[in-house]
């Protein structure tokens, strides 16, 4: 009995083990740099946790003419360009500790500063910098695409700052950990202002970093706001 009760034991452990294995590398990967999910796993972080409201840093990416190109790339084509591209953004947004929020088409919503604390002005530090060097992947992999048609592609980005309610939204049968608020529909309305291979940027994040990082873009009438934006374009 009690050889059948450890073996038991056993078996359950290699259950927990193999099912610890798939949420990380299934799931976790997915969306988190590996040190955050170094830090999850090792119970020094958790994502499941209340909702609470906390700064954060949102970033944007969408694809500009993404449909006209997709009527020259075919059904396989479209899926094989946007697994690549999807791909190559996931790395570098991990590179930059960004958190992916979700994926929406050919679109990345991507949160600094959660689950992870990270202060204000490093937040927009890197989501700076991660949006120059996804600007820069993206060059690189039109040029790989080029003779199949995505070589005129261009991305725009949308980067803002702002308190934002983060947790885990949905049923007790699926949900996400994500952010909601006006910080996250401010920074899609500035993505959807840059033009094609521009990052636009609000003042906010623009004053915590250095002046020559940014041009001013103007001012900008955005949807669902009733007073006009100034925003900045980055230049580095």
């Amino acid at each position: 009995s009690a050889v059948r009760n450890l073996l038991a034991l056993k078996a359950k452990e290699k259950e927990v083990l193999q099912l610890n294995h798939y949420i990380t590398e299934s799931v976790l990967k997915r969306y988190l740099p590996p040190t955050l999910i170094t830090e999850i796993v090792e119970g020094r972080l958790t994502m499941d946790k209340p909702a609470e409201l906390r700064t954060i840093t949102v970033l944007f990416s969408d694809l500009v003419g993404f449909t006209k190109v997709s009527e020259k790339l075919g059904p396989e084509g479209i899926a094989s360009f946007l697994n690549a591209y999807l791909t190559k953004m996931n790395e570098v947004i991990f590179e930059y500790g960004g958190t992916i929020d979700k994926f929406i088409g050919d679109a990345i919503m991507v949160m600094f500063g959660a689950p992870n604390d990270v202060e204000p002005k490093d937040q927009a530090k890197l989501a700076v910098q991660c949006a120059s060097a996804m600007h820069i992947e993206m060059e690189r992999l039109c040029k790989e695409w080029a003779e199949r048609g995505a070589g005129d592609l261009k991305m725009r980005i949308g980067v803002h700052q702002g308190a934002a309610v983060v947790g885990n939204f949905g049923s007790d049968k699926r949900s996400d950990y994500t952010c909601i608020g006006p910080t996250v529909n401010l920074a899609s309305r500035i993505e959807s202002a840059a033009g094609p291979g521009e990052t636009f940027a609000s003042d906010l994040v623009r004053k915590q970093l250095a002046e020559n990082w940014f041009q001013g873009a103007g001012q900008f009438e955005l949807k669902g706001l009733d007073e006009s934006q100034e925003l900045y374009r980055l230049i580095v």
